[in-house]
Parts: structure tokens; sequence; C-alpha cells
């Protein structure tokens, strides 16, 4: 979204490895110690705020900017089912996806468990794709909410071979610029430039 805008940025790298993600003043941001957060120099009324949440970090640029986040309600009530649908399913199932292959490969229930829910969230966007290019019917924030699960899960759905209108989707929105510049962030590189 802060590629998308145009808005300015610095990346503040936290080492979840050596905690950094419990030292107060992280947890002043985020207070469920987790990823992402932001602080806004110039928030409401030009003072800083911060927020954390990815879903909430997006309503609130969206709002900001008047970018992305429709103002007509029934534009905005499509935004947000596809938003809070991302935020109550995709990344989560996903996320369990990671943590179980990464941390118990052995555990096979719970890996075909997340893995089959991936897929079937795989295929609810795969159907609402057929009717619209983009999730809510233009690009949107949730459209930015979901492309990077997609793309980090994506070849448990044989890189979604059997889903054309995701993969449509898919290769659409990750050719757009500001995603493209968003994908080549590395935190490790971010931090050795001081960003």
């Amino acid at each position: 979204m802060l590629e998308e805008c145009g808005l300015p940025y610095v990346v503040h790298p936290v080492d979840i490895s050596k905690g950094e993600q419990f030292k107060p003043e992280f947890l002043a941001i985020s207070p469920n110690n987790r990823f992402p957060a932001i602080v806004d120099h110039d928030g409401p009324g030009g003072r800083p705020i911060s927020v954390f949440e990815s879903g909430a970090i997006l309503q609130y640029l969206g709002r900001k900017t008047g970018k992305f986040y429709p103002r007509e309600e029934r534009a905005r009530i499509a935004v947000d089912e596809w938003l809070f649908w991302q935020v109550s399913g995709l990344g989560p199932m996903a996320g369990q996806v990671k943590h179980f292959s990464s941390n118990a490969p052995d555990n096979a229930y719970a890996l075909n468990r997340y893995t089959n829910e991936v897929i079937r969230l795989f295929g609810v966007m795969n159907v609402q794709l057929a009717e619209r290019e983009f999730l809510a019917g233009r690009y949107s924030i949730a459209d930015m909410a979901c492309i990077g699960w997609v793309r980090v899960s994506r070849r448990l759905a044989d890189d979604l071979a059997q889903l054309p209108h995701l993969k449509r989707w898919f290769d659409t929105v990750r050719e757009r610029a500001a995603v493209k510049r968003a994908f080549a962030i590395r935190v490790d590189q971010a931090a050795a430039a001081g960003n």
C-alpha cells in the first residue's frame, strides 16, 4: 500500500530470533508483538499514530490517502468482506502451513489440515475471480492483503494450474510496478542500508 500510494517510509527490521518483538519500544507500537505495524508521523491532527494489524493498516492508509479503499458504502463493504476474509482465513491458514512445514514437518495431520484449507480458500478466490478482475471488482486493499499469501503458498495448489482465474489475478497483481517494488524489498538489505 505504501508503494502503491507513493508514501515515503522507512523499514525498521525487528529480529524475532533475538526477541526484539518483546522490547517495550516495539510493544508500544504493536501490543500483540506481531507484524506488520507502522508509525505514521503525520497522523490525524498532524500528530504521530501507530497502527498494528495488516487490515487496520490498510484501512487507515486507504482513508488517509483516498486510494484503493472506496468511499461509497457498497463498494467499501465489498472490499471489507475480502479484507476480513484474508485476515481471518487466508493469512492464518497459510501461516499455519508455514509453521508446521518448518517446525513440525512430521505432523502429517496438521500439515494436511492447513494445506487443504489453503487450497479450499484458493478455490473460493478462483470462483470470485471468475466474474471480476479483482476480488472486490476494482483493485483495492483486499487484493493487496491477499497477494503476499498467495505468493508464498501458491505451490500448495500446483502453482495455481487448476485455478485459472486465481492464476490470472496473481499474474496481473504481481506485475504492478508497486507490487514488484514491494516484493523486491529484503529486510536484511534494508537493515544494511539503514532503512
